[in-house]
Protein backbone atom coordinates (compact mmCIF):
# COMPACT_ATOMS: atom_id res chain seq x y z
CA UNK A 1 0.00 0.00 0.00
CA UNK A 2 2.59 2.11 0.61
CA UNK A 3 4.15 1.87 -2.99
CA UNK A 4 1.43 2.72 -4.28
CA UNK A 5 0.51 5.93 -2.53
CA UNK A 6 3.54 7.15 -3.43
CA UNK A 7 3.77 5.92 -7.03
CA UNK A 8 0.38 7.51 -7.33
CA UNK A 9 1.61 11.35 -5.89
CA UNK A 10 4.35 10.76 -7.45
CA UNK A 11 2.59 9.82 -11.43
CA UNK A 12 1.16 13.36 -10.45
CA UNK A 13 4.11 15.06 -10.01
CA UNK A 14 2.78 16.02 -6.72
CA UNK A 15 4.79 16.68 -3.62
CA UNK A 16 4.45 15.04 0.05
CA UNK A 17 3.70 18.93 1.56
CA UNK A 18 1.26 19.37 -1.69
CA UNK A 19 -0.63 15.51 -0.31
CA UNK A 20 -0.21 16.82 3.36
CA UNK A 21 -1.98 19.89 2.70
CA UNK A 22 -4.87 18.25 0.85
CA UNK A 23 -5.19 16.09 3.62
CA UNK A 24 -5.10 19.17 6.02
CA UNK A 25 -2.06 16.76 7.88
CA UNK A 26 1.87 17.67 8.39
CA UNK A 27 4.13 16.94 5.86
CA UNK A 28 6.08 14.41 8.29
CA UNK A 29 2.72 12.68 8.88
CA UNK A 30 2.04 11.78 5.85
CA UNK A 31 5.74 10.82 4.47
CA UNK A 32 5.06 8.54 7.65
CA UNK A 33 2.37 6.80 5.56
CA UNK A 34 4.48 6.49 2.67
CA UNK A 35 7.46 4.85 3.96
CA UNK A 36 4.87 2.65 6.27
CA UNK A 37 6.08 3.85 9.40
CA UNK A 38 2.52 4.98 10.18
CA UNK A 39 -1.15 3.26 9.56
CA UNK A 40 -2.94 4.95 6.80
CA UNK A 41 -6.63 5.64 8.67
CA UNK A 42 -9.34 4.69 6.72
CA UNK A 43 -10.85 8.31 6.70
CA UNK A 44 -7.56 9.51 4.68
CA UNK A 45 -7.47 6.23 2.60
CA UNK A 46 -11.45 7.39 1.53
CA UNK A 47 -9.50 10.77 0.74
CA UNK A 48 -6.91 9.59 -1.08
CA UNK A 49 -9.27 7.20 -3.37
CA UNK A 50 -11.34 10.09 -4.30
CA UNK A 51 -8.51 12.24 -5.15
CA UNK A 52 -6.56 10.34 -7.51
CA UNK A 53 -10.19 8.84 -8.54
CA UNK A 54 -9.29 4.69 -7.80
CA UNK A 55 -10.51 2.15 -5.57
CA UNK A 56 -9.66 1.76 -1.83
CA UNK A 57 -8.65 -1.81 -2.94
CA UNK A 58 -6.39 -0.79 -5.59
CA UNK A 59 -4.42 1.52 -2.72
CA UNK A 60 -4.50 -1.08 -0.32
CA UNK A 61 -2.84 -3.43 -3.25
CA UNK A 62 -5.75 -5.96 -3.18
CA UNK A 63 -5.91 -5.59 -7.15
CA UNK A 64 -4.14 -4.09 -10.25
CA UNK A 65 -7.42 -2.90 -11.36
CA UNK A 66 -7.42 1.09 -10.92
CA UNK A 67 -10.74 1.82 -11.51
CA UNK A 68 -13.61 3.34 -9.23
CA UNK A 69 -16.51 1.89 -8.62
CA UNK A 70 -19.52 4.36 -8.65
CA UNK A 71 -21.64 4.80 -5.60
CA UNK A 72 -25.06 4.05 -5.82
CA UNK A 73 -28.00 6.59 -5.75
CA UNK A 74 -30.61 6.35 -3.35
Amino acid sequence: MYKRIRDLREDKDLTQQQLADYLNISQATYSRYESGNLDVPSSVLIKLSEFYNVNIDYILGQTNISKRFNKKQS
